[in-house]
């Protein structure tokens, strides 16, 4: 099994970090296959909207993107970590996920109908860091989450969320995050 971590923090080190550590430790120790895409560091553009994907689902920018496709297209299971910006992700992890219309594109090539309605590429899960203890603060990130999957072909099973976690490695002092972030990544794997 291949699992792939995504962190959508500019921010290295910091809770989210932490937390998606912890997660590919748990899924490490089942036995599955690490991977590990970090937005921040990658030489891309956002996406142009220009519909060069929609007859061939693949996208016509030429940049570090292109060799971020394979690895998502080989998952079975993705975690995504993300801090909490301004209720949504940083700018560099949305480009990833703006950037994915071109698989969401392969997979509308692929599909049609009823079979949209079944996931075949896998799993995602979303772990999520923010700073205040609003009521809708993980909504606008889990729905773009739900979304990128279902791009990827993939089903959205949730996640974790954490509020009121701001200093870098705040995380550290929550008295259940890390144990939970590793027992997530255990469960993806074994079940």
């Amino acid at each position: 099994m291949k699992v792939v971590g995504i962190y959508g923090s500019p921010r290295k080190g910091g809770n989210s970090d932490l937390l998606l550590e912890k997660a590919l430790e748990g899924a490490r120790q089942a036995g599955a296959e690490i991977d590990t895409i970090r937005p921040s560091e990658l030489e891309m553009t956002g996406c142009l909207e220009c519909g060069g994907c929609d007859d061939t689902g693949e996208c016509i920018l030429d940049d570090e993107m292109e060799s971020v496709y394979p690895v998502l297209e080989e998952a079975d299971v993705i975690l995504f970590a993300t801090p909490i910006f301004f209720y949504g992700f940083p700018a560099q992890a949305k480009a990833l996920i703006d950037r994915s219309q071109a698989l969401w594109s392969k997979r509308m090539l692929k599909k049609s109908g009823k079979e949209l309605r079944r996931y075949d590429s896998g799993k995602g899960y979303l772990l999520a860091v923010g700073a205040t203890k609003g009521k809708n603060l993980f909504e606008g990130v889990e729905l773009t989450a739900k979304y990128f999957f279902d791009a990827l072909d993939m089903s959205y099973e949730g996640g974790l969320f954490y509020r009121g976690i701001e200093s870098k490695g705040a995380i550290e002092r929550h008295p259940t995050a890390l144990k939970e972030a590793f027992d997530l990544g255990r469960k993806v794997v074994v079940g």
